[in-house]
């Protein structure tokens, strides 16, 4: 299903400035691996940036790190002293991001777990002023609760795929009920910005 139409998508990325030679290569060698379009790209990859650059978030925490599109952009942007947190059950998607986090000259600032994210959640003390979700779908509204209690007061959390709702299927009912989930949350505010296959933001009321 295409979510948002390539033309759009395309047109979207000719104005999008930030560029790197990094991700031209991680790109490149993402698309040799299964499930590659899990990979956030270079137009969200750019507004993740942007998001970290406008916060300036002192602790991020990211669910489902895959080759590290998302972490290396996110991590380029933190102002000084700022870390990231990102988990993963495979290591060896997260050696590759590890090794992209490296030549960018962001690895110092990244903080890799490997398993359950359920576990590493609940080892990891907050507050954290970003959470970037994009991990198994079915485990979304886990996720989220387990990291609202450690959301900063004035922190965002920011969902991806949240489109994937419209679809048919199990991944389209697990996003479905986690999309009601949150818009039935009295405890926070939502908006689901139609960026690539649909980024949820979500913060405190």
């Amino acid at each position: 299903m295409e979510y948002v139409p390539q033309r759009l998508e395309e047109y979207a990325e000719r104005f999008t400035t930030v560029r790197s030679h990094v991700f031209d290569r991680l790109r490149d060698e993402t698309s040799a691996l299964p499930n590659a379009g899990m990979s956030v790209g270079p137009l969200e990859g750019a507004f993740l940036s942007f998001m970290v650059f406008m916060k300036q978030p002192r602790r991020v925490l990211e669910i489902g790190t895959f080759t590290g599109w998302s972490s290396i952009a996110m991590a380029s942007a933190l102002p000084p002293g700022g870390t990231l947190v990102t988990c993963d059950v495979n290591e060896e998607t997260t050696a590759i991001a590890r090794r992209f986090a490296e030549e960018a000259g962001v690895a110092e600032r990244i903080d890799y777990r490997l398993g359950p994210a359920t576990e590493t959640l609940a080892s990891l003390d907050g507050p954290f002023d970003l959470v970037f979700i994009d991990a198994d779908k079915g485990g979304y509204v886990d996720y989220y609760e387990a990291v609202l209690p450690k959301l900063a007061p004035d922190g965002v959390i920011l969902a991806d795929n949240t489109l994937f709702g419209l679809a048919d299927g199990a991944i389209a009912e697990h996003i479905e009920r986690f999309n009601e989930h949150v818009r039935a949350d009295d405890r926070v505010e939502a908006v689901l910005l139609t960026i690539r296959e649909g980024v949820t933001l979500i913060r405190r009321r």
